[in-house]
């Protein structure tokens, strides 16, 4: 007993290290919630710290506490914002009440930690409670959606910084292989010609696309309903409180933070939740289809398709001698395929709220948080070991131009439909290049034949018009 203190709540009493930042609640919420193995988000955690630092100013101004108890707990909340006592948040991502065991986990460790500062030792609550001080004026349904939107703002910030690097890089690929002409593909059937620099611009253009929803997406996440308290309305918080409670936690982020002006409707639904998941998935879906792209043009590399030549990263394989896979467009390819399934379960838990509160808020915060996550990690690795280092193997692509039938698309404006088929026929029943056989046919010259597979020819929008006799 020496080394423990006594925790008592509704349901009876624990034992507690004695130095231990954490109480009863946390203890109940080990026990009760062994899910998923993981914490809760660092960043939830981090910007618990804020909202928590909001409230505490709010509530120093409107003079609840003596001013060395205030600044004691001002204290606290900054340490936890700043990132210093993430070890002491210790329950589950995944919890029953709504995250309900998160914030009376915060509320503890900020407490004890409050009375640390003020020299005292942990769970002497008469001092500084986690209920009547820590969470004064606050619920759970109304500081955990506004952290858990805190924490979303600065990782899309992180993200969106990410996309635009990868998108650059794209359109730096767009230039240095301008020059490249290669076989386009529909259906993965040979198609018409194209530049691999054309190919990269597509892919550019999809992220600018990615970059401009994820910027438009802070305005979704912006307005936040704390100082609605349990279910909006409110209850137990001065009027002066709940107008100001915003205006600190704007202060403190640098976000354009607004309290929502229907507090009962932001705290019930959570739809803005789906709509941001939606955007995330949007990209997962370019990242995961640009990968494979990128997957398809480097297979074999003599076997296959062989056009590009994917930095090597690792060896392939444990029995295959001289095997470099494409790792990283496969990483890629499998944070973009969480995300879509993170997705989902946004959607069926922000769906299944009932009257006026989600309960399943941790799970909604653990699946959009590991997105934002994954997505950054994703994009950072695809540039930085992939798309920063890709290279064609022109060679490969000019013999392909030359051998394929996609080549008698570009014949048509001079030889027309019917003439092209035959020609493909012929070189499916006999073998042989295309360009041996349009010039032994002499159906064009040899610079007729290099200027239609020229990057300019293949790259100019639509055919020039003909010139009259």
């Amino acid at each position: 007993m020496g080394d423990c203190r006594i925790e008592k709540d509704l349901l009876g009493q624990r034992e507690i290290p004695c130095q231990a930042l954490y109480g009863i609640h946390t203890v109940r919420a080990l026990e009760n919630f062994p899910l998923s193995g993981r914490p809760v988000h660092r960043s939830l955690i981090r910007a618990y710290g804020t909202v928590k630092l909001a409230c505490c100013l709010t509530n120093s101004e409107l003079g609840c506490w003596p001013e060395a108890k205030a600044r004691a707990i001002e204290g606290a909340c900054r340490e936890l914002m700043e990132g210093q006592l993430d070890e002491h948040i210790r329950v589950d991502a995944l919890q029953g009440g709504a995250g309900t065991s998160t914030n009376m986990n915060v509320n503890e460790v900020l407490a004890n930690r409050t009375l640390q500062l003020l020299d005292q030792e942990p769970g002497n609550y008469a001092v500084v409670s986690p209920m009547d001080d820590l969470n004064r004026h606050q619920s759970t349904n109304d500081t955990y959606p506004t952290a858990l939107k805190v924490a979303a703002i600065g990782l899309l910030r992180i993200l969106e910084h990410e996309v635009v690097a990868l998108l650059e890089t794209f359109q730096s690929q767009e230039k240095a292989l301008a020059h490249v002409v290669k076989i386009g593909r529909t259906q993965m059937q040979d198609a018409s010609l194209i530049t691999l620099g054309r190919e990269m611009s597509a892919y550019a253009d999809a992220l600018a696309r990615d970059r401009w929803r994820i910027y438009k997406c802070e305005e979704r996440l912006r307005v936040v309903n704390l100082g609605g308290t349990a279910v909006g309305t409110g209850l137990a918080a001065p009027r002066q409180y709940i107008f100001r409670v915003v205006e600190q936690l704007r202060s403190l982020t640098g976000y354009g933070l607004a309290r929502a002006e229907n507090l009962i409707d932001a705290t019930q639904n959570t739809d803005v939740f789906v709509e941001v998941s939606g955007i995330l998935k949007a990209l997962a879906s370019n990242l995961l289809k640009i990968a494979s792209d990128l997957r398809f043009l480097s297979s074999g590399p003599l076997a296959g398709i062989g056009e590009l030549r994917l930095p090597p990263r690792q060896a392939g394989s444990s029995i295959m001698p001289g095997k470099v896979n494409p790792v990283i467009p496969e990483a890629v390819s499998q944070a973009a395929i969480q995300v879509m399934a993170n997705d989902q379960a946004i959607t069926h838990a922000c769906s299944m709220g009932h009257l006026e509160l989600n309960p399943f808020m941790p799970l909604i915060a653990d699946a959009l948080l590991g997105s934002l996550e994954l997505l950054t990690g994703a994009c950072n690795i695809f540039r930085r070991h992939c798309v920063e280092h890709l290279q064609a193997d022109e060679a490969r692509c000019r013999r392909n131009v030359e051998n394929s039938t996609a080549m008698a698309t570009a014949l048509v404006p001079l030889i027309g439909y019917d003439q092209a088929t035959e020609l493909v026929r012929i070189l499916r029943h006999q073998g042989g290049s295309l360009r041996q056989l349009v010039l032994e046919r002499n159906l064009v010259t040899e610079e007729e034949f290099d200027q239609l597979i020229s990057p300019e020819s293949v790259t100019r929008l639509g055919s020039p018009a003909k010139k009259e006799p």
